[in-house]
């Protein structure tokens, strides 16, 4: 899917990825993956996966992220996702509601992630 807004997806500047706010969208249709917040974070956990990969990275190379979710009510579905893209070490958090999210996704995510030399 070519990106069409006015952004990179994920940028790295020496042995910083910077990944922006990536939503529950499946990259073979361009659509959300489902209607319901488990397939869109799912979804969303797996295309932060992706970013970090294509900038020679994985997971355990995060070091920050932001969370924003349209409904509190889905914090504990979203902790239990989330927890299962880490093996022990996790990344800073902050995770916040907001009113709307881009194409009506229920949950976003941006990070930052560091690589070793």
């Amino acid at each position: 899917m070519k990106n069409k807004a006015p952004l990179s997806p994920s940028l790295r500047i020496e042995n910083t990825i910077y990944i922006s706010g990536q939503v529950g969208v499946e990259p073979e249709t361009g659509s959300l993956a489902g209607n319901d917040f488990e397939s869109q974070a799912k979804q969303m956990m797996e295309n932060l996966k992706a970013q970090l990969e294509k900038n020679g990275g994985d997971m355990e190379n995060l070091i920050s992220v932001i969370a924003y979710l349209k409904s509190m009510k889905d914090y504990q579905a979203f902790n239990e996702i989330y927890s299962t893209y880490f093996t022990d070490k996790f990344p800073t958090r902050t995770c916040i509601a907001v009113l709307d999210l881009p194409l009506g996704a229920s949950v976003e995510i941006s990070g930052i992630a560091h690589l070793s030399q």
